[in-house]
């Protein structure tokens, strides 16, 4: 049970802002018949499904994640006042106990009984180097030989409950394609309608496998650590689920302030011309030729720099992190538009010349009625399209600047802290290769995910490839 008093961080009010306006914008266009023939092309491809739930599960985690609260305190004394813990802790250390808290004193692997490095431990006979039993993982054996056995169990058992959950979700797969057919199942009438062609399979087997695993994680995580820990002894699956919270603030936040700009210059540039045209090459000419690295380092110590100078403005660890990461993503949103600007101003140049846009000024209609109704919509597909394929150029983004040292703030769980932390125990014997596997296989989840789904947003909303399918 979650008790406390709620602490919102600035980025937590972002990210949940961000995703309902999204979500009002997604269902205000699925009102307009066009649209949901073309979500309905996307959804139709087996692999953009897919990759639109592992999308879905990955936003789910990190809204849970930005929902911060200060846990209560007991207080023994007289005071009738409550008193709350001064950090913020979120919804999703709370799902995650005991295994947020379950701690190791340095390395283990993945479901070990014992810690990867040997201990000295002092008995009867003189002092001895042993591999010490772990507090957490397998505390509830009472002899180390069953430890695959338990692991085996607890494995069919997450499968056995897997399916347990799954079982109506089969059946109305089944009855649905028994309907689909009956050989003596005629419509009373000849339907106009189009066919139902979103991949529910793939929907179905994705959920399915996704349920498995996670049942399987939930029976094994409870009494192991499931993919070992780190060099302090933390939970390494925590850090990689915990880390997807700064992965999607990065892409989103980011394309919220580039989206902006590149949409506001691209298209006046190009619909204008003249001076503007000038002004606006020679503003996005000038920021690229500035080394990106070298404007985030700049923000990112000016920053630091600030905190450590008005610590009184900061209270809490967290928010000092916090606003690091918000000039994180307000640097790479004010360097990351130049990309979209430069196609938006193309296509403008080439839209301002069609026979539509010359009629619209013949009959003198204003030049942002022609913006808005004639320009914006023919340019919502490479606005849509540059959005998904961005957002994954981000992610790895931050992986890169937390590596290099220029990236979030080190105390910030994040993929780039993981492997800018595990680069190091590469040269071990033998080698502390888990924490860098588990930010691998998060982030290349994600990247691979939308750069999947990117691919049927393009096939089905660009114009010029719609008429060759």
């Amino acid at each position: 049970m979650i008790t406390g008093q709620l602490a919102f961080l600035i980025s937590d009010y972002l990210i949940w802002s961000v995703t309902l306006l999204g979500s009002a914008w997604l269902l205000l266009g699925l009102r307009n018949r066009q649209q949901r023939q073309r979500w309905q092309m996307v959804l139709k491809r087996p692999t953009a499904m897919a990759a639109f739930i592992l999308l879905a599960i990955y936003l789910l985690v990190a809204l849970i994640d930005s929902i911060h609260y200060r846990p209560l305190i007991t207080d023994n004394g007289d005071s009738n006042i409550p008193q709350y813990a001064a950090s913020e802790v979120s919804v999703l250390d709370q799902l995650l106990l005991p295994l947020s808290l379950a701690q190791e004193r340095s390395y283990s692997a993945p479901l070990a009984l014992k810690a990867f490095s040997k201990e000295q431990i002092t008995t009867n006979s003189g002092p001895k180097r042993v591999y010490a039993r772990l507090k957490h993982s397998g505390a509830a054996l009472a002899h180390e030989q069953d430890h695959l056995t338990d692991l085996l169990i607890r494995t069919a058992k997450g499968i056995g409950l897997s399916l347990l959950i799954l079982s109506p979700i089969a059946l109305w797969v089944g009855s649905r394609k028994r309907k689909q057919v009956h050989p003596n199942h005629q419509p009373s009438e000849p339907s106009t309608a189009a066919p139902s062609t979103i991949a529910w399979k793939t929907a179905a087997l994705t959920i399915g496998l996704l349920t498995t695993l996670f049942m399987v994680a939930t029976q094994l995580g409870g009494d192991y650590h499931l993919l070992g820990t780190d060099k302090v002894g933390q939970d390494v699956l925590v850090l990689g689920l915990k880390s997807i919270r700064t992965g999607i603030l990065i892409g989103a936040l980011t394309l919220l302030i580039m989206l902006p700009l590149a949409l506001v210059m691209g298209t006046t540039a190009g619909y204008f011309g003249g001076r503007i045209d000038d002004l606006v090459q020679y503003l996005y000419t000038t920021l690229s030729s500035i080394p990106g690295v070298l404007l985030i380092a700049a923000a990112v110590l000016s920053i630091n720099l600030y905190l450590d100078q008005n610590l009184i403005d900061v209270v809490t660890l967290q928010q000092r992190a916090d606003l690091r990461l918000l000039t994180l993503t307000g640097i790479l949103g004010l360097t990351g538009w130049i990309g979209l600007c430069r196609l938006l101003r193309a296509e403008s140049l080439k839209l301002r010349e069609l026979d539509y846009v010359t009629a619209a000024r013949a009959f003198g209609i204003a030049d942002w009625q022609i913006l808005m109704r004639h320009l914006l919509p023919n340019l919502g597909h490479i606005v849509l399209i540059t959005i998904v394929l961005e957002f994954s150029g981000l992610v790895l983004a931050e992986a890169v600047l937390s590596y290099v040292g220029v990236g979030v703030d080190p105390s910030m769980n994040s993929w780039g802290n993981m492997i800018n932390g595990a680069r190091l125990e590469l040269a071990r014997e033998p080698v502390v290769w888990w924490s860098l596997a588990t930010a691998f296989l998060f982030m290349f989840t994600l990247v691979l995910s939308a750069n999947l789904f990117a691919d049927a947003v393009r096939d089905a909303f660009d114009p010029r490839l719609r008429g060759t399918q």
